[in-house]
Order: structure tokens, then sequence, then C-alpha cells
């Protein structure tokens, strides 16, 4: 009898030449268009193309293949910072934050809104660490914001009475305003005439001639 050798062993109902990036990516706008609780094994196997025992195999619980799934949605945190940081001002960096997230909550070939607000609005005790994720993911975004409206501050470029962390939370809460609107079948149209209005409440820069 022919032996098959461990590197050639694969677990079952996972097929040959699985990819498991691809796996994720479909797993990830599985997530994204139906919410974490209400998408289960079933949805994920079915959308997946391997079965139950595979996807464990493979990624672990539902928990953790969600929490894989956000992390693939965020990518990499480094060059989210290094963008912000980058920016030529903490508008425009807020400008930025903004307009990403209209291109991907209304994307033609994803689902609408956002991933991560998935998670956030779980309400199971089992779920808790879903929420941690996704609030850290959240807190980053404000604390990396923050630090940038700091510095405009620092180098007189805004009012020195600047809030930066309720600047900051402004530009969290439209982001996650925005995935609302955008599963509710708001166009992009709509939502950046929005980030003007929100944008032309920034403080005055002292360079700027508006």
């Amino acid at each position: 009898m022919k032996k098959t050798s461990p590197a050639n062993k694969r677990s079952p109902g996972r097929p040959r030449g699985f990819d498991r990036q691809a796996a994720l990516e479909t797993a990830m706008k599985t997530f994204w268009a139906h919410g974490y609780e209400t998408t289960s094994i079933s949805d994920l196997s079915r959308a997946m193309g391997i079965n139950a025992p595979a996807i464990y195999s493979a990624f672990g619980d539902k928990k953790q293949l969600f929490l894989e799934a956000m992390r693939l949605y965020r990518g990499d945190p480094q060059r989210q910072a290094e963008a912000i940081a980058g920016a030529a001002s903490a508008r425009e960096a807020a400008a930025m934050v903004l307009a990403n997230a209209i291109r991907t909550f209304t994307g033609k070939d994803t689902p609408k809104g956002c991933l991560v607000g998935t998670g956030l609005a779980t309400g199971s005790p089992a779920a808790a660490d879903v929420r941690a994720e996704g609030t850290a993911m959240r807190d980053t975004l404000e604390a990396l914001l923050a630090g940038r409206i700091e510095r405009d501050v620092s180098e007189g470029v805004l009012p020195p009475d600047t809030d930066a962390g309720t600047l900051a939370a402004l530009v969290s809460c439209t982001v996650q305003g925005f995935s609302t609107l955008a599963r509710d079948g708001a166009s992009a149209a709509k939502l950046h005439a929005v980030t003007d209005l929100v944008l032309q409440g920034w403080p005055k820069e002292k360079s700027s001639s508006v």
C-alpha cells in the first residue's frame, strides 16, 4: 500500500490546492455581508467550499476566523499609521480617512458598510473579545488622528485650544455613521457631501485662506 507522506496530507473536506488566503477573503466577505452573529458555520462552509471540520482545522472556531477576517479587512496597521502621520495636515488626514471609508463602504465588489462594525454590534457575552478587537481598531484610529491633530496644534497650524481627542472622535463617529448609511443604501456622493460639512467645521488652520 502506498503511504501518504505528511507533506501530502490534508484535512478532511479540504480540497486539493486549498488556498487559505482566498478562503479567508471569502469568509471576510460573508461576515461583512451578514454580520458576525448571524453568519453560521454552515453559511461559511457553503461560501468557502469546504466543510466544517476543514474550517476548524484551518482557522479554528468561528470567532477566531472572524478575528482573522477583521485583521485582513483592516490591512497593515503600520501603513495606516504612516499615512496619517505623513498627511500634509491633520485636516488632510481626516479627509483621507473619511474618503477611504466611503470607498470601502460603497464598493461595487464588496458588501456595503463596515465589517468591523458588525463585530462591534454583537451583544453576545461569548463574543466579548470580538467587540474588544473592534474597539481596539477604532481606538487606534482615534489615537492616530488625535496625535496628528496635536502635532498641528504644537506647530501652530491649529488653535491652541483645539481639543484633539474630541476632534478625532468626531471623525471616528462619522466613519461609523457612514457604515450605517452605506448599509441603508446611501450613495458615495451623499457621504462625500457629509464629509464636506464635517470638514467645514474643522478648526481654522493658521495657513488656511478659507
